[in-house]
């Protein structure tokens, strides 16, 4: 634990400058110095201002004092043991200074790491790149610089950010199209899915609309029902582009669906790979759909580095009242 003289220094910083009394725009920490230099290098050829902020291990040793409008940090882990617990402690501890000082957050980490960081990330709403390219790099840095700029001019609404979340895949799909023919990279772009909102606000300030979900109190579908849904749905890719089907919003919902029926805990990991699209843009409309109200985050009462995703009540009555609408022969293509 921080003693009191050190957790005010944390907090007393403003921004760091590059030397010239310009503002550092991204502070960079990885624990490998040639990638830290790969990243910053990448960044300023895209003409963002970069600064090193160290190894992992500054997180953890004195005061965070090098924060830019942007942290990226990458912390990917070696195996599967998942990641350390002296460094999830440094990553907690980065989260609550940059939510304190209104920089922004990107964080990348690979599968093994995903439930970890997920689970200590919860007060900067960061983004995190599970096994990022080096332009998906410099891409998730640019869309939160753009993202700030528009939070200074307006209060994003809803329909604002699902535009920005869609736009934000067709660039990826790019950035992935881009990749493969520098590098013949196996990784495949994904389309992108309709997720379409036609609830609002109420009283609670939870979104709500759902269309007639609020007055319909049916039970869900059985789990063993929806899980050969969704292996319908995945047996399209023996037939087609699996890119042509991405909707990574109802894979999810079938999948948590299922999951309230058996009784089961989803996690992050899991939930990601559900939605049938690259880990990232998964994580995006997953914390996409916490923040909307439709999906709540669990906290693990045994273990505090994780956390599970489930359905809200509001989403469970939508969920059950679709089900019950439909006609048994559209049912079986659902």
């Amino acid at each position: 634990m921080l003693n009191d003289a050190a957790k005010q220094a944390d907090f007393s910083y403003d921004f760091a400058d590059d030397g010239a009394g310009l503002p550092a725009r991204v502070a960079i920490f990885a624990e490998d110095e040639g990638q830290r230099r790969q990243i910053g290098a990448d960044l300023g050829g895209a003409g963002f201002r970069s600064i090193d902020g160290g190894s992992l291990r500054a997180l953890l040793e004195g005061p965070i004092a090098l924060l830019g409008d942007v942290v990226v940090v990458d912390c990917a882990v070696v195996g599967s043991r998942g990641i350390d617990g002296m460094m999830l402690a440094g990553l907690a501890r980065l989260d609550m200074r940059v939510a304190r000082s209104g920089a922004k957050l990107i964080v990348a980490t690979n599968l093994a790491g995903l439930d970890d960081v997920f689970a200590v990330l919860d007060q900067s709403n960061p983004q995190i790149l599970v096994s990022p390219s080096r332009a998906e790099r410099v891409i998730a840095v640019g869309r939160v610089m753009g993202e700030a700029g528009a939070a200074r001019l307006r209060e994003m609404g809803e329909e604002d950010r699902v535009a920005l979340l869609r736009l934000s895949q067709q660039v990826e799909a790019i950035a992935h199209s881009l990749d493969r023919m520098g590098h013949a990279s196996a990784s495949a772009p994904s389309a992108f899915g309709e997720f379409r909102r036609d609830y609002h606000s109420e009283d609670s300030g939870v979104a709500s609309g759902f269309g007639a979900a609020r007055a319909v109190q049916t039970p869900l579908p059985d789990p063993q029902m929806v899980r050969q849904i969704i292996a319908n749905r995945q047996s399209r890719a023996k037939f087609f582009d699996p890119a042509l089907f991405g909707d990574p919003a109802w894979d999810m919902l079938l999948d948590l669906t299922a999951a309230h029926g058996e009784g089961a805990q989803v996690s992050v990991t899991s939930l990601c790979i559900a939605a049938g699209v690259p880990a990232t843009t998964a994580l995006r409309w997953l914390t996409q759909m916490v923040e909307s109200g439709i999906f709540r985050r669990v906290p693990d009462p045994a273990d505090r580095r994780r956390a599970f995703i489930a359905l809200s009540d509001k989403a469970i009555a939508a969920m059950s009242a679709y089900f019950a609408s439909l006609r048994s022969p559209v049912l079986q293509a659902a």
